[in-house]
Order: structure tokens, then sequence, then C-alpha cells
């Protein structure tokens, strides 16, 4: 005999239908992506090479490790997984419809005689009486019957949780909706980011990885920025930024963001990413010339170098709002007339003499400062497959409930003649969680028992 030869086709249906397949390719997703984990993504060529050396670096990108979830190779792996996903589905799905549609009201010798979940009672009552008081029985107790006739015996038919067994399915659906939503934002979507100062505005975003700049279509402002302190710390504890939306010269909509709260207009998400300073500080000081006691009173803004008597000049470097529990406090140093810097120091606003002690021509106090502007460094994402990756989550949450916490029970009951009584044969299935099935089937077994007793 000889065997027939299976075609191209039919060995490629084989091929994207195979569960070896699915192993394959979910431990490829688990690998890769570890490595996308591990290995930060889109960041600078600078870093790479200072975190992992040149020729690393070099291998990185010409595997594109370095932007993988883009990369042609994970694309490709992921829509292998889908087809995989379709096909499985496709080849799976009309046995299960047929459960749903064409269900078993009659059932073989062997379901009666061999099932895990069986029983057999004999009852005098007559066969139609005790047909209609097992029907009464079943509808309170488990589902309503179908009642059917075949070779003079009656069969009574009731199941529940018959649509759990698309609760897989619904799952597989889940995933390849998730899958649309991530490709409709990668391919209509982007990231971004945006600086705005106080008291500025902007209605343009650069992406990520571009240097042209992107027009959203409205405008964006900054009223406020504010960030506050651990206590007797320079460590941020939040910062917020006041934005306003203005679209076709109206104000539509004020929000005060921070960290995981954005505001949110016409597809576009801005989050609180980053803050600094957009200029430079501004110092009240009073110079005092030891020699002869001349005070100068002069305005400084942080780097810039202040000429001085005899030649001298001096710069603030660097300045605290709150220094060890002092107050606000400024770091400076002298430059002699040949220009070397002398060692930096500290002054404290709030101790005008604190210098005087400090050996030198010149003795300084800060009398006041202004703290520079600040800028709002703000995250801009664009993702239009956002509520389409949303929806896909909830089908899985509803799919995967229904594949592992809900199971399709069904129960027959076979009634026939037997001598002038009544011979009654259960039997049992659930399709999933036997052992528990098994348990519910006992105290059923039970109380029918007890009906049929209560009839005869």
């Amino acid at each position: 005999m000889t065997l027939q030869k299976r075609n191209p086709i039919d060995k490629l249906w084989d091929f994207f239908c195979s569960l070896k397949l699915t192993i394959i390719t979910l431990l490829l997703l688990a690998v890769t992506s570890i490595i996308g984990t591990v290995l930060q993504q889109n960041a600078s060529p600078e870093e790479y090479i200072r975190e992992y050396g040149q020729s690393n670096y070099e291998l990185f990108t010409t595997l594109q490790f370095t932007d993988m979830y883009h990369s042609w190779w994970f694309v490709g792996i992921l829509g292998l997984f889908s087809v995989n996903l379709i096909c499985c589905s496709i080849k799976n799905f009309p046995r299960v419809w047929k459960f749903v549609k064409e269900p078993a009201l009659i059932p073989g010798d062997g379901t009666l005689e061999n099932s895990a979940n069986r029983a057999q009672f004999t009852s005098k009552e007559d066969i139609q009486t005790l047909t209609g008081s097992l029907s009464t029985f079943l509808e309170k107790s488990f589902a309503k019957p179908i009642q059917s006739e075949e070779d003079g015996k009656i069969y009574l038919f009731a199941q529940k949780g018959i649509y759990s067994r698309f609760g897989a399915y619904i799952t597989h659906l889940s995933i390849l909706i998730i899958m649309l939503g991530a490709i409709m934002g990668t391919v209509w979507g982007y990231k971004a980011y945006v600086n705005i100062a106080e008291g500025t505005s902007t209605t343009q975003v650069w992406p990520r990885g571009s240097n042209q700049p992107l027009d959203i279509g409205f405008e964006v402002r900054c009223d406020d920025f504010q960030v506050t302190y651990y206590e007797g710390s320079q460590r941020p504890r939040d910062y917020t930024s006041d934005l306003v939306v203005i679209d076709g010269g109206k104000e539509v909509i004020k929000k005060t963001i921070e960290v995981n709260d954005p505001l949110t207009y016409k597809g576009l998400t801005f989050y609180q990413s980053s803050y600094g300073p957009a200029g430079n500080a501004g110092f009240n000081m009073q110079v005092t010339v030891k020699e002869s006691g001349e005070v100068l009173n002069i305005r400084a803004t942080q780097g810039q170098h202040i000429p001085l008597p005899g030649g001298y000049a001096f710069a603030v470097t660097d300045y605290a709002p709150t220094y060890q529990n002092y107050g606000p406090a400024a770091q400076l140093h002298v430059n002699t007339p040949d220009g070397k810097h002398g060692s930096p120091f500290i002054i404290l606003q709030r101790f005008p003499q604190f210098d005087d002690k400090r050996d030198g021509i010149f003795s300084f106090a800060l009398m006041g400062y202004e703290e520079p502007a600040m800028y709002t460094g703000l995250s801009v994402a664009k993702d239009p497959g956002v509520w389409v990756v949303w929806l896909g989550c909830f089908l899985m949450v509803f799919g995967s409930c229904g594949a592992f916490f809900f199971s399709h029970r069904r129960f027959w009951i076979c009634l026939d003649s037997d001598g002038g009584a009544t011979r009654v044969r259960v039997a049992a299935s659930a399709h999933r969680n036997q052992p528990a099935f098994s348990l519910a089937f006992e105290e059923l077994e039970k109380n029918l028992a007890q009906a049929i007793e209560n009839k005869s």
C-alpha cells in the first residue's frame, strides 16, 4: 500500500498549525524580550560605547539590539507567532463550534458505562412520571434539560458553561488585538520631548531620533513650575507644571501635571519628565575691601566674572536654596590679577559676617538672590492604538477567566423500562477541572438518589 503524498500547501498548513512552532516562537520572544529589558533601548551611541565598548556597540547595532522592538527580526517573530495563533484557532474552532451548535443529546453506551462520573438507580415509578420528576430536579439543581427518545429510551440532557469553550479563542483574539494596537502605535504614533520655560509656550515637539521639530497643531504654555524637596535635603520629592492648552486662540484646558498624572489633548499625552533652570540665578552681593573698608553693592549672575578693585575678579559658581539647614548659600571664587583661580568658599545669607574671618583682600556677604526661571521637561506620546490595546487587555482578562475558571459541564440521564421497573443511568463530564466537578457530581448524585427514592 502506498501512502498518498501531501502537497506543499498541506505541509505549509501543518507547519503553521504546529505546537512546536508555538513553543519555539514563545521561547524566542521570551529570550529576546529579556535582551530588550536588560539592554537600554534607544540610548545615545556615547552611552553604549561608554558602557560596553566600541566593538560591542558595533555588534549591538548590527543585530539591532539598540532598537530591538522595531527590528525586522523581532517583528518577524511576532508575525510568525500571530500566523501560528490564527492557524491553530482556525483548525480547532469548527470542532468547538460543533459542540455548541450540535450538543450530544443522546450519549453512547460507552459514555454511560465508562464515564468517570456515573451512577445507576432503579425506581418502581413508571418511566413517564419519573421523567417529569427528574426534569424538574435537573432544572432546579443544574440546568433546564432537553428531552429526547430513541429505541424506547428517554434521555435528558442538560449543560452549563458551554461558552467557556470559547475562552481560549477569545484569549487568542485578544493577543492579536493587542499586537494590532501596538502596530498602530508604531506606525502612526511617536514619542517626543519638549522643554518649556516658565511663562513661555510652544507649538512644536521634538521626536526622538530626529533633528526636526514636529508641529502639534495647538499651543502648550507653562504658567508655573514647582519642585518640592524632602526636608533637610536637595532630593526632589515632587515636581509639578501648570500647563495651559491653547487651541484656535482660546484656552481649552488648564491642568497641573505631575509624574504619573499627565495631560492629554487631541491624542497627545504630555508627561512630567524632567526639569532644570532656564537661565542663571541672580545675586545681590555686598563686597567689602578689608583694607579701606569700602563697601561695594554688586548685582551678579551665576557664572559671571565681576571685576573688583586692584585687578581682581570674582564669580558665583554655585548656590543652594538651603545649605545644611543654614538657609540660602552661594559658592564663590576670587581670581587674582594674573587670572589664577582662588580656592572656592561659601557665604551664607543668614550670616552676613560669616566671611569676615576668611583670609583675603575682600569680604563677601550674600544679601539676597533670585532663583532662575525653570523649564519643565515633558515627554510627549502619541499612540492611536492605545485604546485598541486596552480593548485587547479587557478581552484577555475576560477570555482567560472563561478558559481557566469555568468549564463546560454536561449531564445525561437515560431512563428505560427494566422488568416492570425503571432503570436510571446517569453520566456527567466536564472539559476542565475534573476533581472539582467530581465533588459537585457526588453532591448532585446524592440529591438525585433522594429524589428517585421519594418517587418510589
